[in-house]
């Protein structure tokens, strides 16, 4: 059996790895093609094409590449109808992944896709055109299946990814030790995120937020991606940070910080598993955001504040994400203040609730994928008996 993958950034990468991973221990015997990154590399996987070609993000931002991203399109359907896979998986990246999923209909090929849009927080309308683009959509959230119900679209939650992430296992002792960090300082860890336009925004603001803390604290900035580029922005900051590009050092990071700012996002989710106390902010193009305000529904960007029902976590967007709203908001946190302390107690329910059963979550998808594949092969041999 051929599963054919198309991951289109790096979070879709890191779930499309785990998902093979997941689909190979219960079937040894699948090959995969497709699109991702470097984690589905490791996997055996080779791309088609470099994955970050995919990974543009805004409504005006995507305009320069549209052409090129038409072209990907073009490529990505002839080399699924040249190999005629059992099964396509897209996974996010709803803006190149459901127009890939209606450009394949015609071929008979089961079609899932692997986290559900969300058009629950804005462009609810947009729903109307999803029937008929996929076989069936694996949530990651627990209210998106009665979302997408109400729209007559059968979905299944099969868990969030970050409980498999490993984000609350760091440790913090080795991290101080390995950056001569005394066990008594503040530590604050910044996230800009994983997109290059996402750092040229941010990166500015976040050297602000540093200049207005007046406490001389050690400053840890997670860079993986675009640890060059955060480098080049950083030689100017008047305290050199503490830039970590992999993984574990990431999560060793999250054990020894005393709080976190970060652009909105998984990684809001992965400081919440940590217990990290955290001031969430974002900044896009001016007209993305004047028409994004027209049409988002929800109270709440940010995840854990969306599961919760309430803004346990400041949100500081747009005109308030400044350096110096930023940093006001910041110093309580790193104090272990009031706020601190109640964002702290609000996680782990919080996280409870993107549990689905038993299994880790790409052990579920697996094994809807392969339950979904096996019951169409079935109704298929049995239509041509």
């Amino acid at each position: 059996m051929l599963i054919y993958l198309i991951a289109g950034e790096q979070s879709g990468d890191v779930l499309g790895a785990r998902l093979i991973a997941a689909l190979r221990r219960r079937n040894p015997a699948l090959t995969f093609a497709g699109v991702g990154g470097p984690r589905m590399a490791e996997q055996g996987l080779e791309s088609l094409f470099p994955m970050q070609e995919l990974a543009v993000m805004g409504l005006v931002e995507v305009l320069p590449r549209l052409r090129r991203l038409q072209r990907r399109m073009t490529e990505t359907v002839a080399d699924i109808t040249a190999r005629r896979p059992d099964l396509v998986v897209t996974i996010d990246s709803p803006g190149f992944a459901l127009r890939l999923l209606r450009r394949i209909a015609s071929l008979n090929i089961r079609r899932i896709h692997y986290v559900a849009p969300q058009v629950w927080a804005w462009r609810e309308n947009r729903v109307r055109h999803y029937h008929d683009v996929w076989d069936e959509l694996l949530c990651l959230l627990p209210f998106e299946p009665a979302f997408f119900s109400n729209h007559g679209l059968a979905s299944r939650f099969v868990g969030h990814p970050v409980l498999e992430s490993g984000a609350d296992t760091g440790d913090a002792a080795r991290f101080r030790r390995q950056h001569n960090i005394t066990e008594n300082q503040k530590i604050l860890i910044l996230l800009p995120g994983s997109r290059r336009i996402e750092t040229t925004r941010l990166l500015p603001i976040f050297a602000g937020v540093i200049n207005n803390l007046t406490d001389v604290i050690p400053v840890v900035i997670a860079a993986a991606n675009v640890a060059d580029r955060v480098r080049a922005a950083s030689q100017t900051w008047p305290r050199p940070p503490i830039i970590v590009e992999s993984i574990a050092e990431k999560h060793d990071a999250f054990a020894a910080a005393s709080a976190a700012l970060t652009k909105s996002g998984t990684s809001t989710l992965e400081l919440a598993l940590a217990g990290v106390p955290m001031v969430v902010t974002y900044r896009v193009n001016p007209i993305t955001a004047a028409i994004a305000r027209r049409l988002i529904k929800v109270d709440y960007v940010c995840m854990v504040n969306l599961l919760a029902g309430a803004p346990i976590v400041p949100e500081l967007l747009q005109e308030a994400c400044t350096p110096g709203s930023i940093a006001d908001t910041l110093r309580p946190l790193l104090a272990n203040a009031h706020a601190a302390v109640i964002q702290r107690a609000a996680f782990p329910a919080i996280m409870s609730k993107l549990r689905a059963g038993n299994l880790a979550p790409s052990d579920a998808a697996a094994h809807e994928i392969l339950v979904s594949t096996e019951t169409r092969s079935s109704a298929g041999r049995s239509t041509s008996r």
